[in-house]
């Protein structure tokens, strides 16, 4: 884990030192407070766009649906242009540059089927109205894929799980566990992923000297990730609990020892799961 997590962190050391970035990797550690950027008539159709879901919560835990927006969402899409062949969609950052056309999307929106991959943080507090519900289990049957991390704890599961049961009712659609080691394809799509990391937000990281454990994680339990296919196997949800991969993403800028420790990881394990999602 260690020499993959340091040559990973070399690679990307090493992509930043030889390439002229256009896109700057988003520091600052403001997540929540940026307005969102919806879709416009010409986010679509020049490559890939992160669409990250906004959602109703039903109580506080993090920043809700905008945790760690907009920094994960745009530094994770910079990497994936430079560590993948993905070609990523940029947009005028009104400043003379050009950064990821991340965007935020509604289930309700008609943008929503124009998202291959879609994102949801701290869902645990997630709930859904009828017409949501209709219009998540209508994308993801059609083809689409949401990804779900930064939920912490077995209540937080709970609801999710209680929710997601709306959407793909379980008779039809079990959750399957994916937690590595596993043999499933989506861990060798680009980095072996051996065992999934456990991450902490760089704000536990420092209040507590370096824990690796979110509070919402009352009996300390692993990671872990789970799965729900459609009825040819294709998989629709993919859910990494446990573990905080955005914050790694997102504030990976700000501390070399936070990088190190987590960013590779975090990054490992996300370009795997959307490169599956991509192909599959």
């Amino acid at each position: 884990m260690r020499t993959r997590r340091l040559a990973l962190g070399t690679l990307i050391a090493m992509v930043i030192a030889a390439t002229t970035v256009t896109a700057q990797i988003w520091v600052g550690g403001y997540g929540g407070r940026t307005p969102p950027r919806f879709p416009t008539a010409t986010s679509f159709g020049g490559g890939f766009n992160f669409c990250r879901v906004m959602f109703t919560s039903d109580h506080r835990e993090k920043q809700g649906w905008a945790t760690d927006y907009p920094g994960a969402d745009i530094n994770f899409s910079v990497r994936i242009a430079e560590l993948t062949k993905i070609q990523v969609k940029m947009a005028d950052d009104g400043e003379g540059g050009s950064d990821p056309d991340a965007v935020v999307v509604r289930l309700t929106d008609d943008a929503l089927f124009q998202c291959p991959f879609i994102f949801m943080e701290d869902a645990g507090t997630l709930r859904f109205n009828r017409n949501e519900v209709q219009r998540l289990q209508d994308y993801l049957l059609k083809g689409g894929f949401l990804l779900v991390s930064d939920y912490h704890g077995t209540w937080a599961r709970e609801q999710f799980e209680e929710e997601m049961a709306r959407v793909l009712p379980p008779a039809r659609f079990p959750i399957l566990n994916l937690t590595p080691p596993n043999d499933h394809a989506i861990w060798s799509t680009m980095f072996p992923v051996k065992q999934l990391p456990q991450m902490a937000s760089i704000a536990t990281w420092r209040r507590t000297g370096g824990d690796v454990i979110e509070r919402w994680n009352e009996n300390g339990a692993p990671p872990a990730a789970y799965g729900i296919a459609d009825q040819d196997g294709r998989l629709m949800v993919v859910m990494v609990h446990n573990t905080d991969l955005p914050d790694p993403w997102e504030r990976e800028g700000e501390d070399r020892g936070y990088f190190y420790q987590f960013s590779p990881d975090a990054y490992a394990v996300g370009i795997d799961i959307l490169l599956y999602a991509m192909s599959h």
